[in-house]
């Protein structure tokens, strides 16, 4: 039976995985970029409203100067070398950087309750630094805590929402 034309029939949504240490940029509306695990990680999305076009990062240190030839093979695992790629990706798919929404997750204190290590929020500092430098500001942020997050990005319209353990997903 075929179905009445009032129905509106949606194509299934893509979901498109962001591993760690690694970059998705799109500009798919009909996808959502997805990435799991955010402890002491930072994910990073940036949005360009206009033409529908983002990225998602999934970083897990903050700087590169602790292993450069490790930098050269995997860029995304580091904030200072991921980010200015992140921009780039999703500048070269049409996205206008003055227009660029960006919004965070995770930093939080993995393994690390006394944050000896202080990674996540070495993470997030590194990150405002590089903002900063090139004259940017995070429009939402959700950062610190005890709990891991999945972090996810509707292209359709830029939503992000996040979920952690025994928590409902919730709009960033």
């Amino acid at each position: 039976m075929p179905a009445p034309k009032s129905w509106v029939i949606a194509p299934p949504k893509k979901t498109l995985v962001v591993g760690v240490a690694d970059m998705t940029a799109s500009n798919d509306p009909g996808a959502e970029l997805v990435t799991y695990s955010l402890g002491s990680c930072l994910g990073i999305a940036i949005y360009d409203p206009v033409k529908k076009v983002g990225g998602l990062l999934h970083v897990m240190l903050p700087t590169s100067t602790i292993d450069p030839d490790k930098a050269v093979r995997s860029p995304f695992m580091f904030v200072d070398t991921g980010v200015p790629r992140l921009f780039r990706a999703v500048s070269g798919l049409g996205g206008d950087s003055n227009r660029f929404v960006v919004k965070v997750a995770g930093g939080a204190k993995m393994m690390d309750a006394k944050d000896i290590f202080s990674i996540g929020h070495r993470n997030d500092q590194k990150l405002k630094e590089i903002l900063d430098r090139a004259g940017y500001t995070v429009h939402v942020r959700d950062v610190g805590g005890l709990a891991y997050r999945t972090m996810r990005m509707s292209m359709a319209n830029g939503q992000v929402t996040i979920q952690s353990p025994g928590n409902p997903p919730y709009t960033l």
